[in-house]
């Protein structure tokens, strides 16, 4: 009785490690601020809304790619962002919040956040890629499988961004690119 009770326990460890370890890292943007001051990571921001259809998109296959998820958390601190929602977010000394936030709105059209606006957020869901020390380093817009995001993860993570001036730049670094993640 006690080998199946120890069994059935492993089991249930195992299956919940393997769940866990298929999901990315969320946090807010002040948590990965935060967090890059102990351990300096790029962070990555997913700007959505709730009423946005690509958005969801993105978190029912894209966030939840083995391969991409696994990514995720070994390079980048990830954010979840609402932006028409009402967290408070504090950034290169400035507090920002949605000041027109409507509770009774939160599942349909609400205010901007306006981190959003500040970030020049202009459609959604986009998503924004900062550097090691917290400053911006560019916007990707739309919903894409993870195999088109990966370009973009490895783009920054690898630090190429910085070689690429021009769109002929991005182009030869596209042609060139490798892709790992499977469907």
């Amino acid at each position: 009785m006690t080998k199946r009770i120890f069994a059935i326990v492993a089991l249930m460890v195992g299956t919940l490690a393997t769940i866990s370890a298929q999901e990315i890292n969320w946090m807010s943007f002040d948590e990965a601020l935060a967090a890059q001051k102990k351990n300096p990571k790029k962070i990555f921001v997913d700007v959505y809304t709730n009423w946005c259809g690509p958005c969801k998109y993105l978190d029912k296959t894209t966030f939840k790619n083995k391969d991409l998820v696994e990514y995720m958390n070994k390079n980048f601190y990830a954010v979840k962002f609402n932006a028409e929602g009402n967290d408070v977010v504090n950034y290169k000394g400035q507090k920002f919040e949605n000041q027109g936030y409507d509770a009774s709105k939160a599942q349909t059209r609400n205010s901007q956040h306006s981190f959003a606006g500040y970030l020049q957020v202009n459609a959604y869901p986009t998503m924004i890629f900062f550097d090691d020390n917290g400053e911006y380093i560019l916007p990707v817009q739309g919903g894409m499988p993870a195999t088109q995001l990966e370009i973009f993860l490895k783009l920054v993570a690898n630090n190429d961004y910085k070689n690429i001036k021009t769109r002929a730049d991005f182009q030869e670094y596209q042609s060139n690119f490798k892709g790992t993640f499977k469907e």
